[in-house]
């Protein structure tokens, strides 16, 4: 297969993101506040934001509206209502090395007695410090500085003087800068602040910027229909209907297998909230089809219990307890599962995620949890608390023993239902392990965790003042980890007391657990694992930073199957949202992951049009435009598994007493890039339930987290099998295989070539794919879906419709004689476009003209 081939073209307008493909270091004017902010390769060293606070530390909120007024020029501007001022500002590059804020501050009466404020500067030291040193102040309250004299070095100078300047805490990773201190004096205050960058730093445009301050309402709206699909993928599913007729679902290893010895991986997404519970039966049917013609074939049922549904499981919730489900709300979870079931869908069941436990429920110690509220969250203190075991439990047995009226079988009894998730991110080992301190107001529940610890303690040699302490690593993360697998094993042992035949999760490692937390999640049948991302997933450079796909791949242990209930990117609406389906599908089969849940397709009523949200992809162009293809991509099985698997081995001390994560460890983040990651979990003498795994046969064993498994020159990867290309200097990644061959991310002014497509778009940022929609190489295929995609951006905050950006180019296939290309409309329906064929191929112009983000050849 044919190296892809990526040349820049003559393109103006994409002069101004090239500027981020220089440099290691580049430094710009954030978009939340207008401050400033460094990065290198995707993380970030330096973040700021406007701190203000009133009398006795009370929190004074400052606004900062900011807008984009030209290339390189932006403003920000609010009102601090509890200090009395408005604060506005002026951002420019004054130069190539140079960004200048004008700040004018005016109070109309003077506020005494206050804390005051101004900017305060966040370093991460942890990951750049041995690169830049420690940050230094100037004298005079003038500003600080932080770099290495004669190289990179980043300065932010006031003018006048600050009223003061000072290190947080004493730590040099975080500097205060007051424009005020002690009080706010009436009248106007000035300061000018110029931020200096030399070295191997550079100054880049905001991220808005890089994308293109086009007019989205100039852009074709509504060109996704929330009722219908505008590809059909259903014949995916049509092996599988009904869904269970195969039998349940088993663990072999770490694949997932059907009693009738097929092997399966599960392209899913989640329902959630009132979605589950306020869709009428008609629109329930309607989306259960549509969600199949879309290639899900996996569906989540998450927040059935959350206190913020109404009605929820238990029914309205105003109710005086959490003990009884409600009839009427089961029943439309027997709906949704009978029309999924009768699509080829399979469905995840969720038992704990957001529920709050009531006075009614009769739970020991209810007081000190609910802090004085109506209601308490059980997380953290179910570890603790055998009431709220048992009452979970109670709950667990009603669930699964509920006859669905449409099915005529249990939920246990479904082999439809193909796993049960105990506990939605509710871990003691990193989260929430914390809340049980002696020093956190809760009496009863510190005096149990305590001696929990101390018997630990004393039964496995430990030293007793650290297994306790929850916040640092050491012996009490061994502790943690018994404590979370003996209730794990307790509920797990209970749910197959009922009769539960298929997988059961304990819960998820979630925001930036370390592999500390992954020895009590083998508990389970399955690892479990959270992860979302932000804008630019795609730049990430692996020596710095890791991506969504990184943290993934870090909770796959070896021998056991690894699946992602949540993954996403924030914070919505991210514009380059629609690369992400491609990179996670294609990463998901290259990884040989069995599971993907997108998060999520909707949590509203699905009878209407419902609201832009980064949880409703049912009516979001961008994620639609790329959805189907991933699904095709990863259940197909376009992309080959690796061949190449590096088996990440920590010893007891590295996994326990050290926090190793992506986030610090290069290993895990350059191995994802060329073979697959497994973690191999070492025989822990304290733990006798921890199975010692054993890496592969042909592994390569890696110990050293900080072992870079690239270049250190390195500008892109590319796959074991040669089918993955990610270049993160220039923002891409590309798909090569004979049934999938695609593009995304900064794509705009380049040519990609693969092997039977070339891409030349001319729109920034975009996703272009071309797939076989049979069992042929796209060469031979006589049916060819394309899908395209780029911003989509909604009307308004809270407001349909979705305005979304063409994608603009030509694009070039090799495949068969006389085929015809059709787009097809937010309807679905087909219309045909004249397409010319020279020298066997389709040379295909993408327009704004097109108004969508599907075509079809056939």
């Amino acid at each position: 297969m044919r190296r892809a081939l990526l040349r820049l073209l003559p393109l103006a307008a994409f002069s101004l993101c090239s500027a981020t493909a220089a440099a290691s270091w580049t430094a710009s004017v954030d978009e939340r506040e207008g401050l400033p902010s460094l990065s290198r390769g995707g993380a970030s060293a330096l973040s700021s934001t406007f701190v203000f606070w009133g009398k006795q530390w009370s929190w004074a909120h400052q606004p900062a509206g900011f807008k984009v007024v030209g290339p390189f020029e932006y403003t920000v501007a609010g009102r601090n209502q509890a200090l009395g001022f408005d604060l506005t500002g002026r951002a420019r590059k004054s130069s190539e090395r140079q960004i200048v804020w004008e700040f004018e501050l005016n109070a109309a009466a003077t506020a005494s007695g206050v804390i005051g404020g101004g900017i305060a500067f966040r370093f991460d030291l942890a990951a750049f410090g041995e690169a830049l040193g420690a940050p230094e102040l100037m004298r005079g309250n003038r500003g600080w500085t932080w770099g290495r004299a004669g190289g990179s070095r980043v300065e932010m100078r006031f003018e006048p003087p600050l009223a003061s300047i000072h290190f947080e805490g004493g730590k040099k990773s975080a500097v205060r800068a007051f424009f005020y201190e002690g009080e706010v004096p009436a009248g106007r205050r000035r300061h000018v602040a110029t931020l200096t960058v030399s070295g191997d730093m550079t100054i880049v445009p905001t991220t808005g910027e890089r994308f293109g301050l086009a007019d989205p309402a100039a852009w074709p709206k509504d060109i996704l229909d929330w009722r219908t699909s505008p590809v059909d993928l259903s014949f995916l599913n049509a092996p599988e209907k009904p869904a269970g007729k195969r039998g349940f679902l088993k663990v072999v290893k770490d694949t997932l297998v059907f009693e009738d010895g097929t092997a399966v991986r599960f392209w899913g997404t989640n329902l959630t909230a009132q979605a589950l519970f306020g869709s009428s039966r008609e629109a329930v049917e309607r989306q259960a089809r549509r969600l199949s013609q879309l290639g899900f074939n996996l569906v989540r049922l998450h927040h059935h219990d959350s206190a913020w549904v109404n009605p929820n499981i238990f029914g309205d919730r105003a109710a005086p307890n959490t003990r009884n489900l409600s009839p009427a709300m089961l029943e439309n979870l027997d709906w949704w599962i009978k029309c999924l079931k009768d699509e080829g869908i399979y469905v995840w069941l969720d038992l704990h995620v957001g529920r709050q436990l009531k006075a009614g429920d009769g739970i020991e110690g209810f007081g000190e949890i609910s802090k004085g509220e109506a209601s308490a969250d059980l997380r953290g203190y179910n570890y603790v608390n055998a009431s709220i075991r048992q009452a979970m439990k109670q709950f667990n047995e009603s669930y699964v023993n509920h006859r669905n009226r449409h099915t005529g079988l249990r939920y246990k009894e479904d082999p439809a239902i193909v796993a049960m998730l105990l506990t939605n991110e509710n871990d003691v080992t990193n989260h929430f392990g914390n809340k049980l301190l002696p020093n956190k107001n809760v009496p009863k529940h510190s005096a149990a965790y305590m001696s929990e610890a101390e018997a630990f303690a004393a039964g496995k040699g430990l030293r007793k003042e650290q297994t306790w302490r929850s916040w640092q690593h050491g012996p009490s993360k061994i502790f943690l980890n018994d404590l979370e697998q003996r209730f794990s094993a307790d509920l797990t042992a209970h749910l197959r007391a009922q009769g539960v035949k298929v997988p059961v999760v304990t819960t998820s490692t979630w925001g930036g657990n370390p592999l500390s937390s992954l020895p009590a999640l083998t508990a389970g049948d399955i690892v479990d694992v959270h992860a979302y991302g932000g804008i630019g997933e795609l730049e990430k450079d692996p020596r710095y930073a890791a991506n969504l796909v990184h943290w993934i791949a870090a909770a796959q242990v070896a021998g056991k199957p690894l699946s992602a209930t949540e993954w996403n990117v924030e914070a919505f609406p991210a514009p380059d949202r629609h690369s992400v389906p491609l990179y996670v599908a294609a990463a998901a089969a290259h990884q040989g992951w069995r599971a993907l849940m997108q998060y999520a397709y909707a949590q509203v009523r699905l009878d209407g049009p419902g609201a832009p949200s980064n949880w409703h992809a049912y009516n979001d162009p961008a994620l639609a435009a790329a959805l189907p293809a991933a699904a095709l991509l990863y259940r197909r099985g376009d992309v080959r598994e690796a061949s190449i698997v590096y088996a990440f081995a920590p010893d007891k001390e590295q996994l326990f007493h050290r926090a190793v994560s992506p986030d610090n460890a290069p290993a895990l983040r350059s191995a994802v890039e060329r073979g697959r990651l497994v973690i191999v979990l070492p025989e822990t003498s304290e733990l006798p339930w921890l199975a010692k795994t054993s890496a592969p046969a042909g592994a390569k064993v890696l110990s050293d987290a900080q072992q870079l498994l690239i270049e250190r020159d390195a500008t892109e990867a590319v796959s074991d099998t040669g089918e993955l290309r990610r270049n993160w200097q220039h923002g891409t990644y590309t798909v090569d295989t004979p049934r999938t061959q695609a593009a995304s991310g900064w794509i705009g002014g380049r040519t990609i070539r693969l092997a039977d497509v070339d891409i030349a778009a001319s729109t920034r940022n975009a996703t272009v794919a071309v797939q076989s929609l049979d069992d042929n190489p796209i060469a031979r295929s006589r049916g060819i879906l394309i899908s395209l995609g780029a911003r989509s951006v909604p009307e308004a905050e809270k407001r349909l419709p979705f305005h979304s950006e063409p994608v603009e180019g030509q694009l070039s296939i090799r495949a068969a004689k006389g085929l015809k290309l059709y787009k097809r409309g937010a309807t679905g329906d087909a219309k045909p476009i004249p397409v010319p064929y020279h020298d066997g191929r389709y040379r295909i112009r993408l327009d704004r003209g097109l108004a969508t983000y599907w075509l079809v050849l056939e």
